[in-house]
């Protein structure tokens, strides 16, 4: 914590531990699963230097150095540490001896840039839609794109099954059956909805950029940490001050 004087809400707490966002430490404590000295957690409830907190049985205590990675997500591979009906989970391919969680997860059937930290204030700041950030995607298709399609993408799809409208967004072509777009939304499987609504079938969709940081040339299940000087752009992207 920044300061070990003063009181702090026990969900910022916990996503200072690296355990999850804000918001999903809330979901933790609601499902009874942290512990404030051998108690259950109550919702906004507050925590002092000498207090104890538990999750799943464990002392949790605030991390000492922040970590984001880069990771080129393979097919196939789903965002989630665990998941019994899951055939390939984070969990199985990613060894890093500090415990991370994804900002801003993509489905099993995409591949590209997958964003990993131990920073829940990070993740927060990422996934919250208000923020605007940017994410970029390479699509390819079943059916030839004209730019009749192109301006239906880029102005805002009807998603009938969500029953919202999708943001403006950045649509460019690259061939007959391939193109970028750069969305600053993150619905559930948007781009393959909005694909959907004008006829088109995703073939293969890759992300290659979150905000600042492009996907490169890593290759697919590889990662890397990001660089001090990515780390500043990307914390000042969003909004999260540095030491």
């Amino acid at each position: 914590m920044s300061n070990t004087n003063e009181q702090v809400r026990l969900n910022k707490y916990i996503a200072e531990c690296g355990i999850c966002s804000r918001r999903d430490a809330d979901k933790l404590i609601e499902a009874g699963e942290i512990e404030v000295n051998g108690a259950k957690a109550v919702a906004g409830m507050k925590i002092g230097p000498d207090d104890e907190v538990k999750y799943k049985d464990k002392v949790i205590r605030p991390i000492s150095k922040k970590v984001v990675l880069a990771y080129n997500k393979p097919i196939g591979v789903t965002c989630t540490e665990r998941d019994e009906h899951a055939e390939l989970t984070l969990g199985d391919v990613i060894d890093y001896p500090v415990r991370l969680n994804y900002a801003g997860r993509l489905d099993k059937d995409s591949n590209g840039l997958l964003l990993l930290t131990n920073d829940g204030d990070l993740i927060e700041a990422l996934m919250r839609g208000s923020n605007d950030h940017e994410k970029e995607y390479v699509v390819k298709t079943d059916k030839k794109i004209d730019e009749s399609i192109r301006n239906r993408l880029e102005n805002g799809i009807f998603l009938k099954e969500l029953n919202v409208t999708t943001k403006p967004c950045k649509v460019r072509l690259i061939s007959d059956h391939k193109f970028s777009i750069v969305i600053t939304q993150g619905l559930n499987r948007q781009i393959r909805r909005m694909c959907e609504a004008v006829g088109l079938k995703v073939e293969k969709l890759t992300r290659i950029r979150v905000a600042s940081i492009e996907l490169g040339n890593l290759t697919s299940g590889a990662y890397r940490e990001l660089t001090h000087k990515e780390m500043l752009r990307l914390y000042k992207e969003a909004g999260i001050e540095t030491e």
